[in-house]
């Protein structure tokens, strides 16, 4: 590992000689979850205000707006308190390692309620197509064939624990006290997580339960697990864009490979519950198969790549900031 030469006062000096930019301390001060959460953090806020005062001149703003402003407020509180605990508390390492987790998904639903006003520049047209040249159909369309209660409350509930995947994964890792493990496995999905964000601006697309919505002739029953999922789903905004790349597809297969990988017996009570998760995103019309392809794209992608940037980064923490260096 690459080592500082010496420490002058406060001036940190590399191996080539030269002191090093307070740029590169500010930056490898913070681990790489916290650092991409701090990147994200702003476009966040940004859109989160936009969105609200867009609404607040149009003289009504929906509850999900507002659920963004409270939510955004809530995460600074967080963020200032993550900081007083890394600089007053180093040794309270679960919640360093556990809090970006929070941020992450606090800023993937505020991302999720305004990509719009970042890019209005659709492609569902073209995903639609591309279902249609691979298989002729719709598979959306074709699927509600199938409907009946029982597959929709399989499929709604295992459609609603998606988030439990990763968590569940990392906790069995945690109480088997293999640390490593446990940050490796949360840290990647994390920045799987913050990949698909990206992503979902980039490609802005509704998913088929809007689009193709004048074409389905078959409804989805009131069952109880369906009224709950459609409840939360209603929460979103009608012209929600985060369909490409499947953020479901993504984590949950990267979840299994980690269970894989690090636990077998956890990969295989997860699988039938992984496998209905996937089957449901189709059923229930919220996902394209393209979606679907490239969230394992990204999945795959990000088992391979993630867990190399993240030790790249960690030793560059310990050559820029040697204070702050993750201990596993």
């Amino acid at each position: 590992m690459l080592e500082l030469k010496e420490n002058v006062g406060e001036n940190l000096i590399a191996p080539n000689g030269r002191p090093v930019p307070r740029w590169k301390r500010f930056i490898f001060s913070m681990r790489p979850e916290e650092f991409i959460a701090f990147v994200f953090f702003w476009p966040m806020t940004y859109l989160t205000i936009k969105a609200y005062v867009f609404f607040y001149n149009q003289g009504h703003i929906p509850n999900v707006f507002k659920g963004d402003m409270q939510r955004l407020i809530a995460v600074v509180i967080i963020i200032i308190i993550a900081i007083i605990i890394a600089r007053l508390r180093p040794n309270w390492w679960f919640l360093r390692d556990v809090l970006p987790f929070a941020y992450c998904l606090a800023i993937y639903t505020n991302l999720h309620d305004t990509v719009h006003f970042a890019n209005s520049h659709d492609i569902h047209n073209s995903l639609i197509a591309i279902d249609q040249w691979l298989f002729g159909v719709q598979p959306c369309v074709w699927a509600q064939r199938f409907i009946n209660p029982t597959l929709t409350e399989i499929f709604s509930f295992c459609y609603m624990i998606f988030f439990i995947f990763a968590p569940l994964v990392a906790a069995v890792l945690l109480f088997q006290k293999r640390r490593a493990e446990f940050r490796n496995t949360l840290v990647t999905v994390i920045l799987c997580f913050y990949c698909g964000y990206f992503l979902y601006v980039i490609f802005p697309a509704a998913p088929p339960r809007i689009v193709l919505k004048p074409f389905f002739t078959v409804t989805f029953e009131g069952t109880p697990l369906h009224n709950v999922e459609s409840s939360i789903i209603s929460i979103f905004p009608n012209d929600s864009r985060c369909a490409f790349p499947s953020l479901h597809a993504a984590v949950t297969l990267l979840s299994l490979m980690f269970a894989w990988k690090y636990t077998k017996p956890t990969f295989w009570v997860m699988l039938p519950f992984c496998i209905g998760l996937i089957l449901s995103t189709v059923y229930l019309r919220h996902h394209y198969v393209i979606d679907l392809i490239a969230g394992f794209a990204l999945g795959i992608f990000a088992f391979c790549a993630i867990p190399r940037f993240d030790s790249w980064w960690r030793s560059r923490m310990a050559l820029y900031s040697p204070r702050n260096q993750i201990r596993l």
